[in-house]
């Protein structure tokens, strides 16, 4: 068990437990080694999940070989962040499309100008999309 500092500036103490394995008891055991700094990394994400440390870095290469986390750069959060972002603005496009085809079939006129900054905004949009799928693809390692 840890002393974590509280609000008021006390130590707490904190249980770090890990979950019990479905498939029973980890007996098998190897070394692992870090430098100084990959251990403060390492440390502070098992201490951010309130796990032992032991058990973070043997779950987190579990997951990783069961491919239910891809590993990538940190500056794969920012690519990310891009694909969300480029997500809401082609809804947002697509909502346009249908408020125009709704117009367009009850024969009304949509003006050129509109039609063009919707498709503008399409445009940008999908651009935006591609560029970040292409980066998280070079961030993804081929598998041997």
């Amino acid at each position: 068990m840890t002393e974590s500092p509280s609000a008021d500036g006390q130590h707490r103490r904190t249980d770090r437990r890990r979950a019990r394995e479905t498939g029973g008891r980890r007996t098998n055991r190897f070394l692992v080694s870090y430098n100084d700094d990959e251990l403060t990394i390492v440390r502070a994400a098992a201490e951010r999940d309130t796990t032992a440390l032991a058990a973070w870095v043997g779950d987190a290469a579990l997951a990783v070989a069961k491919e239910l986390v891809v590993p990538v750069s940190a500056d794969a959060k920012d690519v990310v962040q891009e694909v969300v972002r480029s997500r809401v603005q082609l809804r947002r496009v697509g909502n346009n499309v249908n408020q125009i085809a709704r117009v367009l079939n009850s024969d009304q006129t949509v003006t050129g100008e509109q039609l063009h900054a919707v498709m503008s905004a399409l445009e940008l949009a999908i651009r935006r999309v591609d560029e970040a799928t292409l980066q998280l693809m070079r961030e993804r390692r081929p598998r041997s």
